[in-house]
């Protein structure tokens, strides 16, 4: 019987990879990295400690990862105020669905407290959560299941009375792990064999997820 579902945020909610990614671009040229983009399919699903590592390791120790920080979201947030950040299509409709079945509803996200809290009460979404597990809330990055284990303790439902929602193979590894079946949206990276057999579905977008739910509460 299902009790809960939980969140991830970026990529499966919001519409926002693409948005880093861009980001990513711009400080990695004002810095003499120039594009640097293409480092988020390696990341996915990372906190920021996650990501400092990955990028020392990557682009070497020299690398000023909180001036880089500070140039992205400068960048990020341009974008945010000038076009918005908008919601991944179904994503408001499943929420609403969850409530009405009396469902917890949790968000699972890597990134830090301050910015999923802003972005998502602008999308005027916030309220509708039951419990968050935030980036700077856990030691581990995904896909260690730390952040998973940790949310469905929060939320007080056992894991396998919990459906996670993912769009990253990182993230579905972290849910399956903690003992959390998970339904996967891919955003900006498809599933290799090992997620989609991790995976419980692999959807095209989240407004398919609501007929699959439906059948389940039928038994």
């Amino acid at each position: 019987m299902i009790k809960a579902l939980l969140f991830d945020m970026d990529g499966l909610l919001l519409d926002s990879e693409r948005v880093v990614q861009h980001s990513w671009n711009v400080a990695g040229r004002l810095l003499g990295y120039g594009e640097v983009g293409e480092h988020i399919y390696h990341t996915l699903g990372m906190n920021v400690k996650g990501r400092m590592e990955y990028f020392k390791k990557t682009l070497g120790e020299e690398f000023t990862f909180e001036e880089f920080q500070t140039l992205s979201r400068k960048a990020f947030f341009e974008v945010a105020e000038n076009e918005g950040i908008p919601l991944k299509r179904g994503a408001k409709e499943l929420i609403f669905y969850a409530k009405q079945m009396g469902y917890k509803v949790g968000l699972v996200t890597s990134s830090r407290r301050e910015y999923a809290v802003d972005i998502l009460t602008k999308a005027e979404i916030f309220q509708y959560f039951d419990g968050c597990m935030f980036g700077d809330m856990v030691t581990k990055s995904k896909p260690d299941p730390e952040i998973y284990r940790k949310s469905a303790e929060m939320l007080g439902i056992a894991p396998e009375y919990c459906i996670a929602f993912e769009d990253a193979p990182a993230g579905v590894k972290s849910a399956t792990t903690a003992g959390i079946d998970v339904i996967m949206v891919p955003d900006l990276v498809e599933p290799d064999e090992e997620t989609r057999m991790r995976a419980w579905k692999v959807l095209h977008s989240l407004d398919e997820a609501i007929a699959i739910l439906r059948m389940e509460a039928r038994g």
